[in-house]
């Protein structure tokens, strides 16, 4: 099962519409952390599961969700009511919290997968404004049996072959 996940793509619509079709038909589901900055009923946002960040003021948009795929939990939050930008500490109790074993953020715009007592934590970055780096990131990840397989796509050049990373199950 594949998973693709995006965040901070502020007011950007084209974009996110060129994304979907480009892994249409390999992702099984689309996730955006936040920050859109898009209305729930523009066109481009059918698809993804989507949840509020602190530019959003679309309040049909969910502060969190739980997303179940392949038999696993996914938390989705946008990061800035968990404070993700000095820990995530209080994201692991939350995931911890509600079981899940995979927990996808925004808000800081840093790309990043790591896997903290147990639980598989991705930033994808920013589709629109990149920190750390000068790539408009976006994560695709591979639930498998054994194992989480998460790959970084650069919404200009594609697959970064470099970035990817596997983590055990």
């Amino acid at each position: 099962m594949k998973v693709l996940i995006v965040s901070d793509s502020h007011g950007m619509v084209s974009e996110l519409g060129v994304v979907k079709k480009r892994h249409e038909n390999e992702v099984d589901l689309f996730l955006h952390c936040g920050d859109s900055e898009l209305s729930a009923s523009e066109e481009v946002m059918d698809g993804y599961v989507t949840v509020q960040g602190n530019c959003d003021y679309e309040d049909r948009y969910p502060t969190e969700t739980i997303q179940e795929i392949a038999d696993k939990k996914i938390f989705l939050t946008h990061g800035h009511l968990y404070g993700v930008k000095s820990s995530i500490n209080n994201l692991l109790y939350k995931a911890k919290e509600v079981g899940a074993e995979i927990a996808c953020f925004g808000h800081s715009h840093f790309l990043g997968m790591e896997v903290v007592d147990g639980v598989l934590f991705i930033n994808p970055g920013s589709l629109r404004l990149p920190r750390g780096r000068v790539e408009q990131t976006y994560v695709i990840l591979t639930i498998e049996s054994e194992r989480f397989v998460t790959e970084v796509y650069d919404f200009h050049k594609g697959l970064l072959p470099e970035l990817k990373s596997e983590f055990p199950r």
